[in-house]
């Protein structure tokens, strides 16, 4: 779809050369590990050479990804890109590499915290260059009454498990629509009680140990709160009024009307992930993107797939530059 169709130049005319800026830069999160190596296979076809950074303390999948794609090629021109042309460093924040990478990079890509992100691209750069933020940012899961099912449920708890709360596209908030308050309960109920077919084993200990104290936490703020089974998470059902409690592995469940639920968006809303009873989407969800901040409309189980355009940015299309033909 970006590339577009082929074009036989002896036959058309060449009205624009789109050429690879030169270096990136990406600044990678600490919470998602997933979106080093997804940048990376995305950007290597743009041509560009790539510098990456990830962050200290977090799990090291892009180094892993990287070093497994250099061992098992032989040769060719993937083999001297990756090795010639893709750089991994993981280092402080502090670090004056920092400052090195952004002052020789052409585009670049910070992932992170608000603070962080906003350090970044301050950082001296060329004239001219380009800075894309990608910054805290939550989302939410909506679901039609009518269509709660085991199905769409088993949806939710995979994506909600691998990376609670931390993950921008997890949902903290699953909203019920058109339902009582009773309903969101039973629902609340179901979830828990699907969990363990789902995610199979136990949490670390000490997850297991905050998800108890969150789950006091949110009671003290109002939530009917549970434990899953093997203290995995915290499933809290409530009012959509009562501010979501902090807790990485904290998910809660409330009913609304439609209207209601976009008045409540956050204002750092990005991904709304959908359960719809009908085979498509009612005209009215259109208005959920056109009216509000939100940058991506998904049904449930899309919710983390990552793609060339990321809160609302076509951040693979401004690895390029365009080149005007007159002829």
């Amino acid at each position: 779809e970006t590339f577009g169709e082929i074009v036989d130049t002896d036959d058309e005319e060449v009205v624009r050369v789109i050429r690879p800026r030169g270096k990136v830069g990406i600044w990678l999160p600490g919470n998602v590990s997933l979106l080093g190596p997804l940048t990376m296979i995305l950007l290597s076809l743009t041509g560009n050479r790539l510098r990456m950074k990830g962050a200290t303390g977090a799990e090291d999948l892009t180094g892993a990804f990287l070093e497994f794609a250099r061992s098992h090629l032989r040769s060719g021109a993937l083999l001297t890109y990756l090795e010639k042309d893709v750089q991994y460093d993981v280092f402080e924040r502090n670090d004056a590499r920092n400052k090195e990478m952004a002052a020789e990079s052409d585009l670049r890509i910070a992932f992170g915290s608000d603070q962080a992100v906003q350090s970044i691209l301050a950082f001296d750069h060329p004239l001219g260059s380009a800075g894309i933020a990608f910054a805290d940012r939550q989302s939410e899961a909506w679901i039609e009454l009518d269509a709660v099912s085991d199905a769409l449920l088993t949806d939710l708890i995979k994506v909600f498990a691998i990376y609670g709360q931390a993950g921008c596209t997890s949902p903290r908030k699953a909203v019920i629509l058109g339902a009582t308050g009773s309903q969101v309960a039973a629902i609340r109920d179901r979830v828990r009680a699907l969990w363990p077919d789902v995610i199979r084993g136990t949490p670390d200990p000490h997850v297991a140990s905050e998800n108890v104290m969150w789950r006091q936490c949110a009671a003290a703020q109002g939530w009917d709160a549970v434990l899953a089974p093997n203290n995995a998470a915290v499933l809290a059902a409530g009012s959509i009024d009562t501010d979501v409690p902090a807790g990485t592995m904290v998910l809660t469940f409330v009913a609304a009307r439609f209207d209601e639920a976009i008045e409540a968006l956050p204002e750092q809303i990005q991904t709304i992930g959908y359960g719809v009873a009908g085979a498509s989407l009612d005209p009215k969800w259109l208005d959920v993107p056109g009216t509000t901040g939100v940058d991506r409309l998904v049904p449930i189980g899309r919710m983390h797939h990552f793609g060339p355009v990321w809160d609302g940015q076509d951040f693979w299309r401004q690895a390029f530059d365009e080149v005007e033909v007159l002829q």
